[in-house]
């Protein structure tokens, strides 16, 4: 049997040591009064040990509104810095400090410093998937759910003239500026210009290409084809369906809950549709951990990875030992200074005001 691309390699727990650690793991949160978040790339066995499972910018926003002293946040580092920066009178923990995020390390203060220098008076838009750091240095954040309204408040804020620094992912860049065009184009308007897009890339997402797309929806030609539009893997499918590389029928662009929803619904369907009926097949083009919870939404449904290799090694690192040992000996801290946190914080809540206004969803990545 071919392994399970959820698990990425990363081999299963015995029975009796995954109930174990569970319990134990669930006392200490109780006896600690912590929250613990999970992304939805995470291992199955941490979505399912986990208070709330989603998005990172959605965890993070959850978090704030508990009475929790202290959050556990199992995913990468930069998504626990979110956290800590919206909530900075609790106590943040990572299982796994070393757990980073290739997108985010793809631009540094240092270099959007000089990118600022080399274009003064610009704004800058950041993708959510950055660092505090550098959102301290950035005017508005954006999520792949809501950067054309973001991008869109920008013109209509400072001036169709105005150049935007948009990072770091070039493939959201390219499809925010093409969506823009066609928009503006059917409207008989000229196309933007002075949109500058960082070269940076997310090391799974940049696997994606349309051969793989094209290939997997050729093995299953009735399956739905899902995206997320707010996780950081999709992006690159993204800019393909707007560049007209990829067939759009039977394409559905869904949020995470969209996702759900989706799941939910088809399972629905099934049961009244009764024993017999063929089995659904739902073709996912995210980071390969979003299967799990989709198939245990619809067991019925046959969800299948558009990329059986689309998943983050550094999502992978946190493994239940890691998270019982954080809550037990209070280590894994993430400390943003104030002057950072301060900030960062407001790049998060001028999109937050923006998506609110809009009517945009936030989602993280």
């Amino acid at each position: 049997m071919a392994p399970d691309p959820v698990r990425a390699g990363v081999p299963e727990l015995g029975v009796a040591e995954l109930t174990a650690l569970r319990e134990e793991i669930r006392a200490l949160a109780k006896a600690k009064n912590a929250v613990i978040l999970a992304h939805n790339y995470q291992l199955p066995e941490i979505q399912d040990v986990a208070d709330v499972v989603g998005d990172s910018l959605g965890l993070s926003i959850e978090a704030a509104k508990t009475d929790a002293d202290v959050i556990v946040f199992c995913g990468v580092h930069f998504m626990a810095e979110s956290a800590s920066v919206l909530s900075p009178d609790k106590t943040v923990l990572i299982p796994d400090v070393k757990a980073g995020c290739s997108l985010a390390d793809s631009i540094t203060p240092d270099q959007l410093r000089e990118w600022q220098a080399q274009h003064p008076g610009a704004v800058t838009a950041m993708y959510v998937n950055t660092t505090a750091e550098v959102k301290a240095l950035t005017d508005y954040c954006v999520t792949s759910g809501n950067a054309v309204p973001v991008i869109e408040h920008i013109y209509r804020e400072h001036g169709e003239d105005t150049e935007i620094l948009f990072g770091p992912d070039m493939f959201l860049g390219s499809f925010v500026q093409k969506r823009i065009n066609a928009d503006r184009a059917a409207a008989g308007r000229p196309p933007i210009t002075g949109f500058h897009v960082w070269d940076g890339e997310c090391h799974v997402h940049a696997g994606i290409r349309p051969s793989d797309i094209d290939a997997v929806r050729g093995l299953h030609p009735d399956a739905d084809f899902l995206i997320h539009p707010e996780c950081g893997c999709s992006t690159q499918v993204m800019e393909y369906v707007a560049a007209g590389d990829v067939d759009t029928s039977g394409v559905h662009m869904l949020s995470t809950g969209g996702m759900l929803d989706f799941a939910h619904d088809q399972a629905e369907k099934a049961r009244g549709d009764g024993e017999g009926a063929p089995r659904r097949t739902a073709i996912v083009a995210t980071e390969t951990g979003m299967l799990h919870p989709l198939r245990m939404a619809a067991p019925d449904v046959d969800f299948i990875p558009a990329n059986t290799q689309a998943a983050c090694g550094y999502m992978k690192m946190i493994t239940l030992p890691k998270v019982r040992d954080v809550l037990r000996d209070g280590t894994g801290v993430v400390d943003v200074p104030q002057d950072v946190a301060d900030r960062a914080r407001l790049s998060i809540e001028r999109m937050i005001a923006i998506g609110r206004d809009a009517n945009a969803p936030l989602g993280g990545e």
